[in-house]
């Protein structure tokens, strides 16, 4: 599944554990909000860690790509986040310099 968004799923354990273990990106949401836009080498670990952080945890759902571009991706999905709402998404905002 490469190049292609998943489907959004439940943001819980069990979703989670059926990402592959790959380089990619993931946005999550609550209520159609998006919360938070990451991406690393192991998009699965990159959500699991993520299911702790006292914002992100309340998300619902979740959508990812698999892709060794994952910053790319990342970086194009919070541009344009940045361009229709003029600022981070709210889980990112309070790690932004």
């Amino acid at each position: 599944m490469s190049g292609e968004w998943s489907q959004w799923l439940d943001f819980d354990r069990a979703s989670i554990e059926t990402v592959p273990e790959s380089p990619g990106a993931c946005v999550m949401h609550a209520s159609m909000k998006i919360l938070y836009i990451g991406g690393g080498q192991n998009v699965r670990q990159e959500l699991l860690g993520r299911l702790s952080d006292p914002c992100i945890c309340k998300a619902k759902r979740f959508r990812y790509i698999v892709t060794p571009e994952f910053e790319a991706v990342r970086d194009q999905q919070v541009k344009e986040y940045v361009g229709k709402h003029g600022k981070l998404p709210p889980c990112m905002e309070q790690n932004a310099p």
